[in-house]
């Protein structure tokens, strides 16, 4: 199995035989113009959108703009429509789907929590996050598209890996991995870490992994391994791009786990061990 970090929450992941890439992000800034002067990303995507492989499915975990780019998804169709393959499906909340589907996704498929859904050999389970994922805020949520979900990826030999959407540490987040997988070991977890200033902190931690939760979730994951994500890619309006993984970094030496916590660069591939 190898997971290379594109940038943010956008993880391109070999497993099972089959390619998936995570909630592709490929924009110069996030949002309007007016914020995205300050929302800019600060590191280039490790892999260019016109250099992707062959895509068997793309994961969309929510419709915040950080998560969801309607413009990369476009590159990403132009690019199977060059080369001459199919389009990718795009996995999603099930409104998130129906949405993309209304802004002329064809393959856009919605995924329950609790359904199953099979990529070539790769099992993708799913189940909700504890985050808001309202793009438009009020106006969305009156839609139903704020919904957030993980993605429990099963490839058997091939490897499994979770992939946390934006979520806050609930009792039940690591349940999916283990109701899927049984006695069997999750290999790598993959999950998000933010950093948020001490005034906004309780509210943060409410849909968002600090990287001392990120820690705490990847030990009731029981998981081999943990790749952190959402860093080193854009500003925050209250944070940069890199305050949390400096965070985790302090934090690691001191944790039991955290010889097994792997810092995967923007732009680095890693084999993950057998």
């Amino acid at each position: 199995m190898r997971v290379t970090f594109v940038g943010h929450a956008t993880l391109l992941l070999e497993l099972g035989g089959s390619v998936l890439l995570t909630d592709p992000n490929f924009d110069a800034t996030l949002g309007p113009v007016a914020v995205g002067s300050r929302l800019r990303r600060v590191a280039a995507p490790g892999v260019a959108l016109g250099d992707l492989p062959q895509l068997d499915a793309v994961l969309v975990t929510h419709a915040h703009v950080d998560h969801l780019s309607l413009a990369s998804l476009r590159g990403i169709d132009a690019g199977a429509d060059a080369r001459g393959t199919p389009r990718p499906p795009v996995l999603a909340p099930h409104t998130v789907a129906r949405w993309l589907r209304a802004e002329g996704f064809a393959t856009a498929e919605a995924l329950k929590p609790g359904e199953v859904r099979h990529v070539g050999a790769v099992a993708v389970h799913t189940a909700a996050a504890a985050h808001v994922g309202a793009r438009w805020g009020a106006v969305d949520r009156v839609r139903g598209r704020a919904q957030a979900q993980h993605y429990l990826l099963d490839g058997g030999a091939g490897g499994t890996a979770f992939f946390a959407s934006d979520t806050g540490l609930a009792p039940g987040t690591h349940q999916l991995a283990h109701d899927a997988l049984g006695r069997r070991t999750l290999d790598v977890a993959l999950l998000p870490i933010g950093r948020a200033p001490a005034w906004k902190r309780a509210r943060f931690r409410a849909g968002h992994l600090t990287a001392g939760d990120a820690l705490e979730l990847f030990t009731r994951l029981r998981a081999r391994w943990m790749v952190p994500h959402h860093w080193g890619t854009f500003n925050h309006v209250t944070s940069d791009a890199y305050g949390a993984i400096t965070e985790l970094r302090g934090l690691v030496p001191r944790h039991a786990l955290g010889g097994r916590v792997r810092v995967v660069e923007v732009g680095e591939g890693w084999e993950v061990p057998g």
